[in-house]
């Protein structure tokens, strides 16, 4: 059985094993076929999905506006 950390020469023959891994970078290797989801059809949302995604939107919209008040407080501050 050969593993990824069995070396490429034996310490006392210094004669190549047979047995190793090649590593091959991945930009050099060939892409992937993708995954199609074409023919399936929708994901219904559950009422918590729905509520989770509710409350995100809500906080974020909230957090937008946060940042618009402390930008508009900052520059009432700069031009007195």
């Amino acid at each position: 059985m050969s593993t990824a950390s069995h070396q490429l020469t034996d310490p006392i023959d210094n004669e190549p094993k047979d047995e190793f891994f090649y590593v091959v970078h991945p930009l050099d290797d060939l892409p992937e076929e993708k995954v199609k989801s074409d023919h399936l059809p929708p994901l219904k949302m559950t009422r918590t999905v729905r509520w989770s995604l509710f409350t995100l939107r809500a906080y974020l919209i909230i957090m937008m506006l946060l940042l618009v008040y402390h930008v508009i407080d900052l520059t009432r501050q700069l031009w007195r």
